[in-house]
């Protein structure tokens, strides 16, 4: 008689890394406490707003870009059913329109060539860090705090992240500096480093034009990459927009990360990245980055979903290629819920008032950072909301340590004046109750 086995089971430290990365629970965390108190208002979640969400604009951007394959590609019925509804090709379908809005909105001319399109940013990350480690000794630099999720790809990819401090001008370019020469006589290879240079996640800091030509040129002589994440930049204020770093490149440094998460809706998973560097691949014959990452993509999601592209497609062609055109209602809307929070934290803690608070002033974006008299972690927030109907954001999160500081990410972007206006109250009693 065969002997009876016990359940199998595992160890996790049997598992790869990722599987125990802090960082891989923090999304976890902040919506569960989100749905045990549905009732609080959420300064955590960065998510768009969703009052312009609507089926039938789906139903209408997916028709325009069957047309568009019909008229302007020339296709028939059959071959468009195809397009739509089989395996795609790997690097995407709607790279050429993709390539059209970077030209028209961002000054970004690139071969579509050169683009991937990926399942939103977050497989950009992972394909672009997993091309570039090829040794335990390639590490790759980025701004703290920072987007969790970058950290996160990069565990998945065994690549090593260095911390560079951030500043008020976004980064700190003489840390930068210290971070290369301390990896490079540790024997280190520094291929890229990560930034935000528009209305970054979490602070909402914006890097000057002075910042972004100094960082290229540091790239340059350091040999390295920028990979430049800009999903807030059609987000501005009143003074404008900035030239991307892609757009001030002139040596191919920069690997532009994109994403229609936030411009057109989360839902679809579509994003981008824009790799048009040339890799040698035996004597004279050289390929694009985008051709090896569209490898790797190949034996990790095959393709992005063809009715997805084609719907952030239709929404492409509608607005005449332009992001920019499609995003008004949501930018004015990102820019009065700023101006309220930032109206509304300086009624609630004047200068020179107890407790003292301070906040940093962003001009567009989604996020801010409240500085408060006291240390805050995920056990004050749950008192937070349980005590006080309210949700915020710890900043350690964005460290990736798990330690308290005295610092939180407020998010205004997907809330009403009204539940800022009450969130606002609520915040301020609950600050002023654990100040004392």
């Amino acid at each position: 008689m065969a002997a009876i086995r016990s359940e199998m089971s595992l160890e996790l430290l049997a598992l790869h890394a990722s599987a125990s990365f802090p960082g891989a629970n923090s999304m976890n965390f902040l919506n569960e406490v989100a749905n045990h108190f549905p009732d609080a208002i959420s300064f955590a979640a960065g998510r768009p707003f969703e009052g312009f969400f609507d089926i039938q604009s789906v139903h209408g951007y997916l028709a325009t870009y069957r047309e568009h394959l019909l008229t302007k590609s020339g296709y028939d019925e059959a071959t468009v059913l195809r397009t739509l509804m089989q395996y795609g090709r790997t690097k995407g379908i709607i790279h050429d329109l993709i390539a059209a809005h970077l030209d028209i909105d961002e000054n970004i001319t690139v071969d579509p060539e050169s683009i991937v399109v990926t399942v939103g940013c977050q497989e950009a990350m992972f394909l672009t860090l997993r091309a570039l480690r090829r040794t335990a000794d390639d590490v790759v630099l980025a701004v703290l705090p920072g987007y969790v999720g970058f950290a996160g790809a990069a565990q998945l990819a065994d690549m090593t992240v260095l911390g560079v401090k951030d500043s008020t001008a976004g980064i700190d370019l003489d840390d930068l500096l210290v971070v290369l020469d301390r990896a490079e006589a540790a024997g280190r290879k520094p291929r890229a480093c990560y930034v935000t240079p528009d209305f970054a996640n979490p602070t909402g800091i914006s890097f000057s034009v002075q910042t972004r030509n100094q960082l290229l040129r540091i790239a340059e002589e350091h040999d390295f990459l920028i990979l430049e994440d800009n999903p807030y930049g059609m987000f501005y204020g009143d003074n404008g927009y900035l030239p991307t770093l892609k757009a001030l490149d002139r040596t191919q440094r920069v690997v532009y990360l994109g994403s229609f998460a936030k411009t057109g809706f989360p839902g679809a998973r579509v994003g981008y990245v824009v790799a048009d560097q040339r890799v040698h691949t035996g004597g004279e014959h050289t390929e694009l980055l985008a051709d090896q990452l569209a490898k790797i993509k190949s034996m990790l999601t095959v393709n992005t979903s063809p009715i997805a592209q084609a719907i952030i497609g239709g929404k492409l062609l509608q607005n005449g290629g332009s992001v920019r055109l499609a995003s008004v209602r949501e930018r004015q809307i990102y820019q009065n819920n700023l101006h309220r929070i930032l109206t509304g934290l300086a009624t609630r803690f004047p200068p020179g008032t107890v407790p003292s608070v301070s906040w940093n002033t962003p001009t567009g974006g989604f996020f801010l950072v409240l500085t408060v008299p006291f240390t805050v972690d995920d056990d004050l927030l749950t008192i937070s909301a349980l005590e006080h109907g309210v949700l915020w954001t710890p900043l350690h999160y964005f460290y990736g340590d798990g330690l308290p500081r005295n610092r939180l990410r407020l998010s205004f972007s997907h809330l009403t004046p009204d539940e800022i206006d009450t969130g606002l109250d609520r915040l301020a009693a609950f600050v002023r109750k654990y100040s004392v």
